[in-house]
């Protein structure tokens, strides 16, 4: 009877306080960067660039957003989270205090080259938060988090307006998000990390009493047992101070390993992820990122040619919406679990919702149903960006949990360097072009759901408690049957060498 209750308070034991102290991070991440964004276009000119050289400047970030999301995610996957989240810290209030300096077009390009290769910080903290909790609350935490990050980015413009309004506002707007990143670095480097530590030994103590292990659980203690059976492991100073210090031992840390190593792991898990029978998620958040940023591209002018709205009454609108985006995170929670944790169903309905919501946009007689519009689009924007994430973590497996996160922005970014140039060519036509080439991509994305949907739910497999894909299912297996082998074989050996010893010493007495 002890133990079952010592299973139910380990099982619903987790470390809420760096949860806490991560949507902190969050917030302060994007309240720093959204000081930022609305001066670069207006600095940029400013320093004499053309209306071209601008926007080549204005790409670079897009740029290499893309090429580097994947790439800094698997390497929080080999690293570990907090090196890989401090150094992504660093490196951006790096890039922002030289942002703060730059008097040239030459050096403030120069200065958004780390800011673009590194500021993954919160594609590390999703990560991180998935790593910390279970596959049924994992929704309810990220929407959380997004919500804390939204109400950044909403305040963020707010306090860089004022500081422009003083002389040189854009320098000191930009060494006061450097001063916010380092502190957001010191406030990771201060995270209570034992509690990761805590929680993982909380998770196996559990699993002792109930067989419900995740993907990554099992993989390590069929690893631990197989390198238990096969060698005796002596624990040296090294670990057990890592062990006390919450798993941040710099002798025994994957950071120190050689730099081809840390690469070939990062390649590894990025082609596990390229060939992997994902095609389908990734396109889905491609189509509904560019019909999202469409519906945005021009919506200020649209209202304007429209309903003759005023830019300032547009402003009130769109902040409006961004602070019900905001709220909206905290439904994520109870409406997945409304739905039973069925992620593809919630998907395909917040999707055909979205375009729906965007199709009404498109034809509004008046301000009124823009307005009722963008108050559900807000929040089904909001569960469909929780969802797609969640989904492929599902079905990519948790083990690689950074490398999906940063794909999935990679993918994102694609997005972003697309819909100008659809945008673009969508007003050409109409004022409303750009919303009715956003609905055409959303039925498309609707399409594939109704689609792929069936095959997502028959490849889902309940093992342990837990829903697996199939291909992550069968990685597991394979795994389990290479440690049977090689235990065995590692026995027989033993046992052969026993024998041959009792054979040497009968031979000597």
């Amino acid at each position: 009877m002890n133990n079952s209750k010592c299973a139910i308070t380990h099982k619903r034991r987790r470390p809420t306080r760096i949860i806490r102290c991560i949507y902190v991070v969050g917030f302060m991440d994007l309240f720093g960067v959204s000081m930022i964004i609305p001066l670069l276009s207006h600095h940029v000119k400013s320093l004499g660039a053309s209306p071209t050289v601008a926007g080549i400047v204005g790409a670079t970030y897009g740029v290499l957003q893309l090429f580097s999301s994947t790439v800094v995610g698997s390497w929080s996957d080999v690293v570990g989270r907090r090196y890989s989240l401090l150094t992504c810290l660093l490196l951006s209030a790096f890039g922002y205090g030289l942002l703060g300096l730059s008097t040239s077009i030459a050096l403030f390009v120069l200065a958004r080259i780390p800011v673009g290769l590194f500021k993954h910080s919160l594609s590390i903290c999703r990560a991180l938060l998935s790593d910390l909790v279970s596959e049924k609350e994992r929704p309810l935490v990220m929407g959380h988090f997004n919500a804390a990050s939204s109400v950044g980015f909403i305040l963020g413009p707010v306090v860089g307006g004022y500081l422009t309004e003083h002389e040189g506002g854009f320098y000191l707007s930009s060494f006061v998000c450097a001063a916010i990143f380092l502190l957001n670095a010191g406030l990771v480097w201060m995270l209570p990390w034992s509690e990761t530590l805590n929680h993982r030994i909380d998770a196996n103590a559990n699993s002792k009493t109930k067989p419900g292990k995740s993907y990554d659980e099992l993989k390590n203690s069929i690893q631990q047992n197989c390198s238990d059976k096969n060698h005796v492991r002596h624990p040296n100073a090294s670990a057990v101070r890592s062990q006390t210090n919450g798993g941040w031992g710099w002798r025994d840390m994957s950071v120190v390993q050689p730099a081809w190593r840390q690469l070939t792991s990062v390649w590894i898990r990025i082609h596990m992820v390229a060939s992997s029978d994902m095609w389908d998620v990734f396109l889905v958040r491609l189509l509904m990122a560019v019909s999202i940023m469409l519906y945005y591209s021009n919506f200020s002018l649209a209202m304007e040619e429209r309903f003759q709205l005023k830019p300032k009454v547009t402003g009130y609108l769109i902040s409006y919406s961004s602070m019900l985006g905001a709220l909206a995170g905290c439904l994520v929670g109870p409406v997945t679990h409304f739905y039973g944790n069925n992620m593809s169903a919630l998907l395909l309905h917040s999707t055909a919702l979205t375009c729906t919501l965007i199709f009404l946009y498109a034809t509004a007689p008046n301000v009124w149903q823009v307005v009722l519009t963008s108050t559900f689009f807000a929040i089904s924007t909001t569960i469909g960006r929780t969802c797609i994430t969640d989904l492929e973590l599902q079905r990519g497996g948790a083990q690689a949990s950074g490398t999906l996160i940063g794909a999935g922005q990679s993918v994102t970014a694609v997005g972003r360097v697309l819909a100008p140039l659809l945008s673009g060519l969508a007003q050409e036509i109409s004022p409303c072009g750009p919303a009715s080439l956003g609905v055409v991509l959303g039925l498309v994305a609707v399409g594939v759901l109704l689609v792929r949907t069936p095959k997502w739910d028959r490849d889902v497999i309940v093992f342990f408690g837990e829903h697996w894909s199939l291909d992550l299912y069968t990685s597991y297996r394979m795994s389990q049957r290479q440690c049977e082998t090689s235990v065995g074989k590692a026995a027989s050996y033993a046992a052969t060498l026993n024998e041959s010893n009792c054979l040497v010493q009968m031979q000597t007495d």
